[in-house]
């Protein structure tokens, strides 16, 4: 079987500025691969790029074996901006229904199969008991919660997610890794674009970014004391499943920081 994803000596960027080159990728079906690094090392870009919403500067990407953007209701693109409309009074039922969207257009009425997609969804990430309110009744967390029932609404094959854990609190966090390994398990490939460290110790491969590409491969082989203080100048006193993230010192190096709520 061929990639989900494949990259080939790929640039991407905006206008005629490269954020990142070199890309080389291929991303099975059913596998998780996170991508981390520091601010403006171009995650949310190559994210992005995935989706068709920035053609590549050069090089060569299929997504699905297609031209990224040719397959909207088999990718599922979770962006990062998601600034609510106060003028805009939608119900969080509405807000998950808008996945169907890709599968269903905006004229044709959703079927009973839509529906129970819908709902699932919504169960799935416990916002079923919220589907009256509108999302600016909500919790920044409970929004997030949302935007990731909407995407699963949406399903595919390809899941491109930016950030889906911000403002989530641990609990959260712990389901949205849950669905993501329930979506790998059913042959889904998921990637997320996050600075949480984490998530990226749990993938099952990591691509990990500074000024240009440091590492690609499984988490033990890229997140190394070596690749982390040549990405961020931090330095590591142990490796391990859930000890990454709190078995750093964190100090100036290159202007990169690590703090959570900045983006790309």
């Amino acid at each position: 079987m061929n990639p989900a994803v494949t990259a080939r000596s790929l640039t991407v960027g905006y206008g005629s500025e490269p954020v990142q080159s070199g890309i080389d990728l291929d991303i099975a079906h059913g596998k998780w691969l996170v991508l981390i690094g520091g601010n403006g090392s171009g995650k949310s870009t190559l994210l992005k790029a995935f989706a068709g919403l920035l053609p590549p500067l050069s090089g060569e990407l299929t997504v699905l074996g297609r031209a990224p953007g040719m397959l909207p209701a088999r990718v599922c693109y979770m962006g990062q901006s998601r600034q609510v409309n106060e003028l805009l009074a939608l119900r969080v039922r509405n807000v998950v229904a808008m996945g169907r969207y890709a599968h269903l257009g905006l004229l044709r009425p959703a079927r009973r199969t839509d529906r129970e997609r819908v709902e699932t969804s919504m169960a799935r990430t416990g916002v079923e008991k919220l589907g009256g309110k509108t999302l600016h009744e909500l919790s920044g967390g409970q929004r997030q919660r949302v935007y990731l029932a909407q995407a699963l609404a949406h399903g595919g094959d390809v899941f491109l997610l930016d950030e889906a854990t911000a403002g989530i609190d641990a609990a959260g966090r712990e389901l949205y890794m849950s669905i993501v390994s329930e979506e790998t398990a059913g042959g889904a490939t998921v990637v997320v674009a996050t600075h949480d460290f984490d998530e990226a110790e749990r993938a099952d491969e990591v691509l990990l970014l500074g000024d240009h590409v440091i590492a690609y491969g499984p988490p033990r082989e890229v997140l190394t004391r070596d690749n982390l203080l040549a990405t961020f100048g931090v330095a590591l006193t142990h490796i391990g499943r859930g000890d990454l993230a709190h078995g750093i010192s964190h100090h100036l190096h290159g202007g990169h920081d690590l703090d959570p709520r900045k983006g790309d």
